[in-house]
């Protein structure tokens, strides 16, 4: 989710589409939001790991 939402931030920074950024924003927040139980060992989303 971090991904897509920084490749979705760079697009809007392109193409000039605001939609993309918003976007971008939500999902990097909500992907850090799940990395942090994450890395303190808590499963998330039924899953201990993430391969």
């Amino acid at each position: 989710m971090i991904a897509l939402g920084i490749i979705l931030m760079i697009i809007e920074f392109f193409a000039g589409i605001p939609l993309l950024w918003t976007i971008g924003v939500i999902l990097l927040v909500i992907g850090l939001a799940l990395v942090l139980p994450g890395s303190l060992g808590h499963a998330v989303g039924g899953r201990r790991h993430h391969y």
